[in-house]
């Protein structure tokens, strides 16, 4: 797995950043020249129609603003709301003179507040209303207005603040009302909210956009439907103007009402705006487009041409230090030059082959000989003392064991003929071994025996000649005295699931001196000028280059039991 630091040395992330150092900052002026466009535009609608919003909200402000002077000035010293007042001496034509004079009055100067809808006069007494309508609605509409006043008059006046402007939600329609109380007599003036807005019905706002009233609260008085239907959010807080909207996105400004608690606000489309940019700022946003994609182009041409033949050949590498030497490249079309790489790499690679096999079979025949130089130095070990026997069993004229005799060692030096061969079966060399151990009690009889347990399993398992057999005539040789007789224990155990064979031979002597001990743990040579102790040695060394660090031998003393060897190979049938 490659590590950040070979990624950023990598020649695909040396490239890439090189391109981007010349590009990138092209791009990046031309987002920001794009982003800084976008926000001028928005800038310049919102603020222009912020100002239309600040006129406008302002010319409903002066209207309410007089509107709320007038009938203030109503209540003051106007001695016809004295006979609307609760009075049982009151004579009746004076109220309807009264009536008529208000009436009159309140009408003329209806004519001058434009931005409301009526001014009315209430007489709680007399459960009696006064008012003038200025809108064009028609007559059923006018007088569901009416009576909807009428009854919040009648019911809840206390509902209302007296002296400001109210808004307040009737049956239909959202209303502002103002009115103030002269001893029963209610004198004020309302409007229909949805008329605020009627003058933005002819204002181009786009194809989605719109205005709107909102109360202090922000939730919407007019167009509530599309407002929940485009989840626009009005209580965002902003200067001039803010971005909202899930579905489209729309420019929202606001303004509240300095007469009422209120809000006016305008919805323009952002798609309307960006329409408007000018053809330059469409010609930089393809700019960046073309760089981007002459980015990528040229990443994927540098890659196609140049990356790829070269990462042809890192791979190659790779697979080729892992031993790999039957990996070849293949002719490549692209350019002279990787063509020449490619045909470079595969010959040297066959010539590393070709230098490896020759040195591994040079060296295998180096091991061959060592190994039929070590088996041969044992042959010579036994043969003077079998010459020795027959001697002395001729001179005794003892000639059934003397045929005995000569029987074992037809078989021993059978056995040795033909142990040129790197491997044997372990019935053949524990045959061998008893073979050996015969011979030695035919010459020693009654001196010491020996006890050989193997699985039948086992029998097949491929071991080196005469391991064992050299072990054992090692015990005899340092073990054994006339005095004590000499057991030998040779056992063949393989533990479940291993993959090792444990082959354990052990003596009944006096054990390995520690001297010697210490020696065989420290891998030392135990061989003199004379040759003696050249057997474990050679066992050693033949495990070696047969299995090198596969096989173990190991040397140790066990309490009352003398010398034990424990040989472990691995474990593999014929």
């Amino acid at each position: 797995m490659w590590t950040i630091k070979p990624i950023f040395n990598s020649l695909l992330f040396k490239l890439f950043f090189s391109v981007l150092f010349i590009i990138g900052p092209l791009i990046v002026v031309h987002i920001v020249n794009n982003y800084y466009a976008v926000e001028v535009i928005r800038s310049q609608v919102a603020q222009s129609n912020k100002n239309m919003l600040n006129i406008y909200m302002d010319q409903i402000d002066k209207g309410l603003d007089g509107a709320g002077k007038y009938i203030f000035q109503m209540t003051q010293n106007n001695t016809d709301l004295y006979y609307l007042q609760y009075n049982d001496s009151l004579d009746s034509n004076d109220y309807e003179e009264a009536k008529i004079r208000l009436f009159n009055t309140i009408t003329n100067q209806s004519y001058l507040y434009t931005s409301i809808d009526s001014i009315f006069i209430y007489s709680e007494a007399h459960k009696d209303l006064l008012f003038t309508q200025n809108s064009s609605e028609d007559y059923f509409k006018r007088y569901e207005a009416r009576d909807e006043i009428s009854q919040l008059l009648e019911k809840k006046p206390n509902e209302l603040r007296e002296g400001t402007w109210n808004i307040w939600k009737g049956k239909q329609s959202y209303y502002l009302i103002q009115y103030y109380n002269v001893n029963g007599v209610y004198v004020g003036a309302w409007v229909n909210m949805d008329k605020l807005i009627t003058p933005f019905k002819y204002i181009d706002f786009g194809d989605t956009g719109r205005a709107l009233l909102a109360t202090s609260n922000f939730e919407p008085i007019t167009n509530k439907a599309f407002i929940k239907k485009e989840q626009i959010d009005l209580t965002i807080k902003q200067k001039r103007y803010v971005i909202t909207g899930e579905k489209d996105r729309f420019v929202l400004m606001k303004k509240k009402s300095s007469q009422a608690n209120f809000y006016l606000a305008a919805l323009i489309p952002e798609k309307e705006i960006l329409e408007k940019l000018p053809f330059l700022q469409r010609i930089s946003s393809l700019i960046t487009l073309l760089a981007v994609l002459f980015l990528l182009f040229f990443i994927f041409i540098m890659r196609k041409v140049f990356l790829q033949p070269i990462n042809q050949i890192v791979s190659a590498m790779k697979k080729l230090r892992k031993g790999d030497l039957d990996i070849r490249l293949p002719a490549n079309r692209n350019s002279t030059e990787f063509r020449m790489m490619n045909g470079t790499f595969n010959h040297m690679v066959s010539e590393i082959k070709d230098l490896k096999i020759n040195v591994y079979e040079e060296k295998l025949n180096l091991q061959k000989a060592e190994l039929k130089h070590l088996q041969l130095q044992i042959n010579p070990h036994f043969f003077l003392n079998s010459l020795n026997i027959i001697y002395n069993l001729a001179t005794v004229k003892d000639f059934s064991i003397i045929q005995e005799m000569a029987k074992c060692l037809a078989n021993y030096f059978r056995f040795m003929c033909r142990s040129n061969s790197y491997f044997v079966k372990l019935e053949d060399e524990l045959k061998h071994t008893e073979n050996y151990l015969k011979i030695q009690q035919l010459r020693f009889p009654d001196s010491f025996n020996y006890y050989i347990e193997s699985p039948p399993e086992f029998l097949n398992c491929k071991i080196p000649p005469l391991v064992i057999q050299t072990i054992v005539e090692n015990s005899i040789k340092h073990a054994f005295n006339l005095d004590d007789s000499l057991n030998i224990y040779i056992e063949v155990m393989r533990e479940v699931d291993s993959k090792f064979l444990n082959i354990k031979m052990q003596d009944t002597g006096e054990g390995f001196p520690e001297d010697v001990l210490q020696s065989l743990s420290e891998e030392h040579s135990l061989t003199n000028e004379e040759g003696e102790r050249i057997g474990i040695w050679n066992v050693k060394q033949r495990l070696s280059l047969l299995y090198g660090e596969k096989a173990a031998i190991r040397f140790s003393n066990e309490q009352g039991k003398g010398a034990t060897v424990r040989l472990q190979i691995p474990y593999d049938l014929i």
